[in-house]
């Protein structure tokens, strides 16, 4: 079974440079900012060894609780100084259009877990 509420990630997906105290000090109240945020859903942290990117995913019931975060304090301070921390990033703002799975990873989306027999 498959959850179809229509709900929105954001993929930040960046190449680490040289973190200070201030990097990570924004990048606690930017996580802070987000979990606190009506609208939000859940995160991940991807870390590829094979080419050194990293990858934060949000997940948002709707892009009102996404630009919530991108107009957070913290994070357009951040957004402004990434230059000094970062080699270069990408961000993907995407729709979900469907979550599915066994059910067993309780810590990622919520997924109705699946009817024997069903598809």
């Amino acid at each position: 079974m498959s959850h179809t509420t229509l709900m929105y990630a954001s993929t930040f997906i960046f190449a680490k440079g040289s973190f200070d105290d201030e990097f990570y000090r924004l990048d606690q109240l930017i996580a802070e900012a987000a979990r606190s945020t009506p609208g939000y859903l859940g995160e991940e942290a991807w870390e590829n060894p094979s080419n050194g990117l990293i990858s934060n995913v949000y997940y948002w019931e709707s892009l009102e609780s996404l630009q919530a975060l991108v107009t957070n304090k913290s994070h357009l301070e951040a957004k402004s100084k990434q230059e000094s921390w970062l080699k270069g990033y990408q961000v993907v703002i995407s729709q979900v259009i469907k979550v599915y799975g066994d059910g067993k990873l309780s810590s990622l989306l919520p997924v109705p877990v699946p009817t024997p027999g069903a598809a």
